[in-house]
């Protein structure tokens, strides 16, 4: 071999190493690099400082109200909208929805905003993406098939248009762009992965940071990227939320089964920030909160969103790490695989916002109101998981429980700022 010539098999062994293209030779060693890159934008970061006492406080504070509410994996499926068989079917709904799981926000009123009907009810945000494919699958349509995506001639934009025809005159943000999203990903499973998402799982052998990487190398769809400051950031959002949504269906188990699925970093979009900044943990620089106010565009890609996504996924970090600082049983019940009485898993629903009635409240499996604190009366949710599937604390549910907290505080009219704007297929 010349020194001229490429070493394909070196090459190989390489990618195997670092967790991408089919799995690593070591899973454990599989990296997605957010939190490192995370954290490399904070320290550099010029618009968006993180308060360490306010941190520190938030995270006793986020403990307290999580043991609380009653948590648990094995309710994903609970919601009416969520698949309830555990199987490949199931997958590659999951797959498709997080596919196409970004930018529902909206500048109208919540009347006005767009929304799917089904099943009797007006369903916004991430429930009207759930609520469309089942309808769009209860008509017959091949929505969640990857070999339909890639059938120019059958999945067109005229049909994507019927799939999402909103129940008000606002259209799907971003159609044309989820649109170029399934074709891309019906090619690329079609060609490399024999038509099914579910050899990308077996390719990561149960390594949700191997998993996460292959995706971002597989599909540029998924490549949640950025630079700043002459350095090349992961933040990785909707790859990420996907191994979580399939760890919390699954409940650990089967497809969701990821032996290091405390890799994943929280999930950077617009509401985990607003959420941060109400809590006093992090704070913007007059210009970006002028802007943020104002409700003026912000760039994707830009300084301003980079820094605001990135430190608030090193502030999560710091609160994850403050919790299990000041409460090691925690940090041991992780450790040993299984939950303790106060062990939690994931809240009811997707990881993105809780169910809504007709009118956009949320409410709970039974329709009723949803209080975020209000004590429940049901048993320990720990009482309810199976053995081995509980999880002490991790990004993930810190994630799920701080969304949710602010999506009520914004139906009961306590935001104290608003998300910021970006439109953008990350989120």
């Amino acid at each position: 071999m010349s020194d001229d010539e490429v070493d394909h098999e070196l090459i190989a062994l390489l990618r195997k190493s670092l967790g991408i293209g089919g799995g690593a030779a070591n899973p454990g060693a599989a990296e997605t690099k957010v939190l490192e890159n995370s954290q490399y934008v904070f320290d550099n970061a010029i618009d968006v400082a993180l308060d360490p006492t306010k941190t520190k406080e938030a995270a006793e504070t986020i403990w307290s109200q999580m043991q609380k509410k009653e948590y648990t994996t094995s309710s994903w499926s609970e919601h009416e909208l969520h698949p309830k068989t555990k199987d490949e079917n199931t997958v590659d709904f999951i797959f498709t929805m997080d596919l196409l799981n970004f930018s529902f926000w909206s500048a109208e009123t919540s009347e006005k905003r767009f929304a799917i009907e089904y099943q009797g009810k007006k369903w916004t945000g991430y429930w009207s993406l759930v609520a469309a494919l089942q309808r769009a699958l209860d008509e017959g349509i091949e929505i969640t098939n990857p070999e339909f995506w890639a059938n120019e001639e059958e999945c067109t934009e005229e049909l994507l248009r019927h799939v999402f025809r909103s129940a008000t005159a606002e259209e799907m943000p971003l159609l044309q762009e989820r649109l170029e999203c399934l074709r891309e990903a019906g090619r690329v499973l079609c060609n490399d992965f024999d038509g099914s998402f579910t050899n990308c799982i077996y390719s990561a052998n149960h390594s949700a940071a191997a998993l996460v990487n292959l995706l971002a190398e597989s599909f540029s769809c998924f490549r949640d990227e950025a630079i700043f400051q002459g350095r090349r950031v992961r933040l990785y959002k909707r790859a990420q939320i996907l191994v979580a949504d399939l760890w919390a269906c699954f409940d650990g188990e089967s497809y969701g089964e990821f032996h290091d699925i405390d890799k994943i970093t929280m999930f950077a979009d617009y509401r985990i920030p607003q959420m941060l900044h109400y809590l006093g943990c992090i704070k913007y620089s007059p210009p970006l909160e002028t802007r943020i106010r104002k409700h003026e565009d912000i760039p994707s890609g830009s300084n301003f969103e980079i820094e605001l996504r990135a430190t608030s996924i090193w502030c999560i970090e710091l609160i994850k790490r403050e919790i299990e600082l000041k409460h090691p049983e925690v940090k041991s019940a992780k450790t040993n695989g299984h939950s303790d009485s106060n062990g939690i898993s994931k809240p009811n629903g997707h990881s993105r916002g809780p169910s809504q009635n007709s009118n956009g409240h949320p409410i709970d499996s039974q329709g009723q109101p949803s209080g975020l604190f209000r004590r429940h009366s049901r048993h320990s949710s720990a009482s309810n998981a199976r053995p081995g599937t509980g999880v002490g604390i991790n990004a993930i549910l810190i994630d799920f429980f701080l969304y949710d907290t602010m999506k009520e505080l914004e139906n009961d009219g306590q935001e104290t700022i608003p998300h910021h704007r970006t439109r953008s297929i990350w989120y």
